[in-house]
């Protein structure tokens, strides 16, 4: 029999920016409190405006018990913030939410590990937290280090394991302890494919054995392939709930709005982003007729990245999707080739030349993530759209929009006469 597991009424969450940090100095509180005194006394005590951040404001939804619920939106848009309500690590600001269900949660690279700890003692930490009780846990425990493939460094401490040995292990025990809600972001992006397709199916089997499932993921088709609604958040607040190719539908319509306006002026930009250069402008060119946006499948094109700065050590990643967000390559110049060049002293610009472009005709879209002195200076998802017209791959002519796949490799037959 289904219930409600999860009930949110009038959920926000606030923060207030650019404020001292309330753990200063001794040094620091006596100064602070010294120059409010001084300021009043001279008739400067008025309050300074405080800059508030909504991250989540008036959202409310109802999941029923054993529903696998995807969180789409733009990067800021509040989807790991309402995580982490619901797991009950942040507290709202405004309104409540109502969980009920013992909780396993994957939403950050360690988040419930102790880095002091090894592999194994966590496990039975993370179990006692779910409320399991020790002999509950030996018995799955065996499952849990085969699921994640690290017998051989169970006994090592936590915060010797790689970013993807802690995933690993991190979602083993999230999913194999019984949880009746599991509530994961897209931490699972940093493990490897072969263990995203496994995490994936035991999210699938998770939620067919009647738990429910709360997921957060930027690749649409496996957020199509896992759950049946999907909730779209913008800004922080709830623009639609729905059956989830309708969610779809509408969170690819607001990214191609977004790739339309100026991109300087956009506020969706990666959160991790240093900030001290910027993607401007973006766009695909034929490299034969010049056009941009438009090319021929099969005939080479460039990509221009045009940046407010040049900084040391610029790195650009480029990443093509097709229109159901899928990633079909990644172009990455920190993979280097002899061929790369480097001007000292350039302009604010980036280019990624490509011998040909084999795609089958249809609407591409263009990510984006920018590198420089070693951080990331700025990320953006559909920085731009592009369309390809039926064209030739060495020589045959391309299927029609529509057909299965993305691309045309190069090849050739051998056939009876």
């Amino acid at each position: 029999m289904s219930y409600v597991a999860i009930q949110a009424e009038g959920l926000g969450k606030s923060y207030r920016l650019g404020l001292a940090a309330a753990y200063g100095s001794l040094r620091e509180s006596i100064t602070n409190a010294v120059r409010g005194t001084v300021g009043r006394a001279v008739g400067r005590g008025e309050k300074p405006q405080v800059d508030v951040l909504w991250a989540l404001r008036d959202v409310s939804f109802s999941i029923e018990s054993g529903e696998a619920i995807g969180l789409i939106g733009h990067n800021g848009a509040g989807k790991s913030t309402l995580l982490k309500l619901l797991s009950r690590i942040a507290e709202p600001s405004t309104g409540w939410a109502e969980v009920t269900g013992r909780v396993g949660s994957l939403l950050e690279v360690g988040t419930g590990f102790h880095p002091e700890l090894t592999g194994r003692e966590n496990v039975f930490l993370n179990g006692a937290i779910l409320g399991m009780r020790r002999s509950e846990i030996r018995q799955r425990f065996d499952e849990i280090v085969d699921f994640a493939g690290m017998e051989r460094f169970l006994d090592t401490p936590v915060k010797r394991y790689s970013s993807g040995m802690q995933v690993r292990l991190a979602f083993a025990v999230a999913a194999h302890l019984e949880p009746e809600i599991l509530l994961v972001d897209e931490v699972l992006a940093v493990g490897d494919a072969a263990f995203q397709r496994k995490s994936l199916a035991k999210m699938a089997e998770v939620a067919r054995a009647g738990s429910t499932v709360v997921f957060v993921s930027h690749n649409l088709a496996t957020i199509q392939a896992l759950c049946q609604r999907a909730i779209l958040l913008e800004r922080g607040r709830v623009i639609d709930d729905a059956p989830v190719e309708k969610a779809v539908t509408g969170y690819l319509r607001s990214l191609e709005r977004g790739a339309v306006t100026d991109l300087l002026a956009r506020t969706d930009r990666d959160g991790r982003s240093w900030g001290e250069s910027k993607v401007k402008r973006l766009a695909l060119y034929d490299a034969i007729s010049g056009e941009p946006d438009v090319v021929v499948g099969g005939r080479p094109g460039r990509i221009v990245v045009e940046v407010t700065k040049a900084v040391p050590m610029m790195e650009c990643q480029l990443t093509i999707l097709n229109n159901l967000g899928q990633p079909i390559t990644t172009l990455d110049s920190e993979l280097s080739s002899p061929e790369d060049v480097r001007e000292p002293g350039g302009e604010p610009r980036i280019e990624c030349r490509l011998e040909q472009l084999p795609l089958i005709p249809g609407r591409y879209r263009i990510d984006v993530v920018l590198r420089g002195r070693q951080e990331i200076q700025d990320g953006l998802q559909a920085a731009a759209y592009f369309d390809v017209e039926p064209g030739l791959s060495s020589g045959r002519p391309m299927p029609a929009d529509g057909s299965d796949g993305d691309i045309v490799l190069p090849h050739s037959w051998r056939l009876p006469a």
